[in-house]
């Protein structure tokens, strides 16, 4: 079956899946501050590696404590810490979180950029995280955001041969139409967390199972 069709075949299957499961947490936590990008920003950074339970428990511990750039960049890095902990590489992340406050108070007057170049120029920030601000906080419809989930489930889907998840972003511009850019990573980033999990993936209650040749797949987990 051509990618193409496969994407088209399959996307709104994993939609009507998903829609029954817990959203995200940058998308909770998006929806909660009403798309505001500096949240979608700092919660995003904060996810890398970390479960969302403890990415949406952190965001909000930060956030009920400043919640803007000028706020966080006047805490202290070991305050940050504190806030943010237990996410995966805290102490990293805190001090990427306040020199990134600082910067974007000084160059860009307090506002998240709308551009992937100014974003990529923020520490901490990959085309992850740029992707995922571009998208959901200023509704970009001409980005793929691809984390470990998305990499992962592509491949096994067939839907690219790649080796890391920028490689899978610029396979999905080709191979994927553009209506379903922006809901990429909302599908598979669920899927990911609920049922094509990285080890043991519950192929017997996926929704997609019987058109996943699932690649790269050597033990299954319980339904």
């Amino acid at each position: 079956m051509p990618t193409l069709s496969a994407i088209d075949k399959l996307m709104p299957i994993l939609g009507r899946a998903v829609s029954k499961m817990e959203e995200p947490a940058v998308e909770k936590i998006s929806e909660d501050s009403k798309n505001d990008a500096f949240q979608v920003l700092i919660s995003t950074m904060l996810s890398a590696q970390t479960k969302d339970a403890v990415t949406h428990a952190a965001s909000m511990r930060l956030f009920a404590v400043a919640k803007t750039p000028k706020t966080v960049a006047a805490l202290t890095t070991a305050r940050i810490e504190t806030l943010i902990y237990p996410v995966s590489f805290y102490r990293n992340k805190a001090v990427h979180v306040k020199e990134t406050c600082k910067q974007l108070t000084a160059r860009f007057g307090g506002k998240v950029p709308s551009t992937m170049e100014e974003l990529l120029t923020l520490p901490g920030v990959g085309r992850k995280t740029a992707n995922l601000v571009l998208l959901i906080a200023h509704e970009s419809g001409d980005n793929i955001c691809v984390d470990t989930h998305v990499h992962r489930i592509c491949n096994r889907l067939g839907w690219v041969r790649t080796r890391t998840p920028e490689q899978t972003e610029m396979a999905l511009y080709r191979v994927a139409k553009k209506k379903w850019w922006p809901i990429i990573n909302l599908y598979l980033v669920t899927w990911g967390q609920n049922v094509c999990k990285p080890v043991y993936p519950r192929c017997r209650a996926c929704a997609i199972s019987a058109y996943c040749p699932r690649l790269g797949v050597t033990k299954e987990g319980k339904a």
